[in-house]
């Protein structure tokens, strides 16, 4: 089952990586998904703002609902330079210096994409010395170099491109002999993926309580769950990744259970269940907190949702940059999910 599973998570996590899907540009990695559930004879949903859902039947009570997130960080154009370079519009949090230098696609409002790279205004050493250096890499200094010939705004605007078209980045996903998974969009396409492999490992033994598993697409701007989980939700277990880093116990070999973030703590008593099924399946389950963090059980919550909510996920080093996780945290991932509506 081990082998299967994590086999099964690593095909569907590589091909969702290369699907771009920028927050508010979500279709196709939507679709890809649905495709998948199909293949596996599973019904799933969409909802009027855009996630999608899918049910497992449960053999006894209880209703648990699963959320992840398949938006990522992105842009949008903000406007077109007279030297035909893009400015941009920053989709989720993420520092400008951890872009720079990254192929990017920029998706026209024609349905063809252009390809690019972010740049600074001083990009070239040679040319501006101690200059590129000293500078604070911010919005205004940080534009696509279109891989066009362009040299003005209307060679630009000729090429179909416009304010408002999403830009996406390249997520260069790697899966090295060690096991480590590289890329950008870990967070959160690693427990999409994680929630696929799961689905199947269900339909083989069903769980003890009925599952509900919610894919948000607004979630790096902060209200992807907000709406959408279902009314009949007794707990809500919100699947992200567990940044790694200085003073944090997170790790990518790891599952972690997030007690607190930005948005405060977490509820304790499921909290203590999910240690429980850890324990049970011999999983080393790892306990952190994010000072500058929030989930889409913090959005659920925040929209009134009356549940306790819980936030889990595999260890991703370089939070918001390029991702490194191993395949030990997203088998992990899997297994404590399995444990907890398997018990």
């Amino acid at each position: 089952m081990t082998g299967a599973l994590l086999a099964y998570t690593l095909d569907v996590l590589l091909r969702l990586l290369e699907t771009p899907s920028p927050t508010g540009l979500t279709g196709r990695a939507l679709t890809l998904l649905e495709k998948e559930l199909e293949l596996l004879g599973v019904p799933a949903r969409r909802t009027r703002k855009g996630a999608l859902g899918w049910e497992i039947a449960g053999t006894g009570e209880g209703h648990t609902t699963f959320s992840a997130h398949v938006d990522t960080l992105g842009a949008m154009v903000k406007g077109i330079k007279g030297n035909g370079r893009l400015l941009l519009w920053p989709l989720g949090g993420y520092d400008w210096a951890t872009v720079e230098g990254e192929d990017v696609q920029v998706h026209t409002q024609g349905g063809h994409a252009l390809t690019g790279t972010v740049v600074n205004v001083r990009q070239s050493t040679h040319v501006h010395g101690p200059a590129l250096r000293e500078l604070r890499r911010e919005q205004a200094v940080m534009e696509v170099r279109l891989d066009e010939r362009t040299a003005s705004a209307s060679e630009t605007l000729n090429l179909g491109v416009g304010v408002g078209d999403f830009v996406s980045f390249d997520a260069r996903p790697r899966l090295t002999p060690s096991g480590h998974v590289k890329a950008r969009h870990l967070d959160d396409k690693a427990a999409v993926a994680v929630f696929l492999a799961v689905t199947r490992e269900l339909l083989e033994t069903p769980p003890t309580r009925t599952v509900h598993f919610h894919i948000t697409t607004y979630e790096e701007v902060g209200h992807g769950a907000a709406t959408g989980i279902p009314p009949h939700t007794d707990e809500l277990i919100a699947v992200d990744m567990a940044a790694v880093g200085e003073g944090q116990t997170s790790s990518e070999h790891h599952v972690t259970l997030c007690v607190a973030d930005a948005g405060g703590p977490y509820d304790h008593e499921l909290g203590l269940r999910l240690r429980g099924a850890a324990r049970h399946a011999g999983i080393e389950l790892r306990v952190d907190i994010y000072p500058y963090y929030a989930s889409d059980g913090t959005a659920a919550w925040r929209a009134g949702g009356d549940y306790p909510v819980a936030l889990i996920g595999p260890g991703v080093d370089a939070s918001h940059a390029y991702e490194r996780t191993h395949t030990d945290a997203l088998l992990d991932t899997a297994r404590l999910i399995l444990a907890h509506v398997r018990p």
